[in-house]
């Protein structure tokens, strides 16, 4: 049976701090397997730059406020027991390095060993600019140190590391993680692929149509197996919802668009694709909380009756 994930609400119209431990209490109690976040750190206005670098795609209106993941992710382990807690994704080269392994390794160790650490590399130059940590044409190189900080961070002591931006002599780093993170990253590009087939546990596609998911699976597959690479890859594939109440009727609907049985019926062609875990984006279009735990009762259940 396919595990099901739910994102955490972190957009303007739930309230933060009553609305993310009521729904992650709630999705627990439903049966989903995890809670997500997903980071966009602000809303250019004017936006000089395309939704994720295509010019002149505008960004969507949702993004005008987005609650900081690692905040979200904190109220919502203190308010669970079982779930696991992933980012989809973090993007890494806005955080440095020591502070945000750091930080995944206390949450961890708060919710027992609960936490995935989910990376990409993003894609918007205002939030690099923001951050002014590095360029966003050294973004790669970012993210190939944080991996290399968090798993010498997470480790045994003394912890030692000699980086571009990151310096430990020698010292002993605490608290440690519950148990070893795994590191799930994005991955897209071929380069993007390798780094997940040397250094990473797992990949976070997102699910655009099932044909397109399978066959970038069977391409990450056959790379892992020319590296030689015996361990198996995780798999959480993403999937953005925009939920309606009433069925979507025209010829130009999209993967995951429509009514809860929409929904459900593109779950299962994406569950035949035969990845771990689906994690479910249902935050965009309902009102309050309230809705979205009434949706993802509805499309949980759904789900499960078809045989996810």
């Amino acid at each position: 049976m396919t595990r099901l994930g739910l994102s955490l609400p972190q957009m303007r119209q739930y309230s933060i701090g009553a609305d993310v431990p009521d729904v992650a209490r709630t999705a627990e109690h439903i049966g989903y397997d995890s809670l997500w976040v997903f980071e966009r750190a602000l809303f250019p206005e004017p936006a000089t730059q395309g939704l994720y670098g295509v010019p002149g795609l505008p960004w969507p209106d949702a993004y005008r406020n987005v609650a900081e993941p690692l905040v979200t992710l904190t109220l919502a382990a203190a308010a669970t027991e079982r779930v696991r807690l992933g980012s989809s994704v973090l993007v890494a080269p806005l955080h440095t390095p020591f502070q945000l392994a750091k930080s995944l390794a206390s949450l961890d160790a708060a919710s027992g060993g609960r936490v995935i650490a989910g990376l990409g590399t993003g894609w918007s130059l205002d939030e690099y600019a923001a951050s002014g940590i590095r360029p966003f044409g050294e973004r790669g190189k970012v993210l190939d140190e944080l991996i290399e900080v968090c798993r010498a961070v997470w480790g045994p002591d003394p912890v030692k590391y000699d980086g571009q931006l990151t310096k430990i002599a020698s010292a002993v780093v605490g608290p440690k993680p519950a148990r070893p993170i795994p590191i799930m990253l994005a991955a897209t590009s071929k380069k993007a692929q390798r780094r997940l087939v040397d250094h990473a546990d797992g990949w976070l596609p997102v699910g655009m149509g099932a044909e397109q998911l399978a066959a970038q699976w069977r391409e990450l597959q056959d790379l892992a197996a020319e590296s030689g690479r015996t361990e198996p890859i995780r798999t959480v594939v993403r999937v953005n919802t925009v939920y309606t109440a009433k069925p979507y009727d025209g010829p130009d609907r999209q993967p995951f668009q429509g009514s809860t049985d929409q929904i459900v019926e593109d779950l299962v062609a994406h569950a035949a694709v035969g990845l771990e875990e689906i994690l479910i984006d249902l935050q965009t279009t309902p009102r309050d909380g309230q809705e979205l735990k009434d949706v993802a009762a509805e499309v949980y259940e759904k789900a499960r009756a078809a045989g996810i």
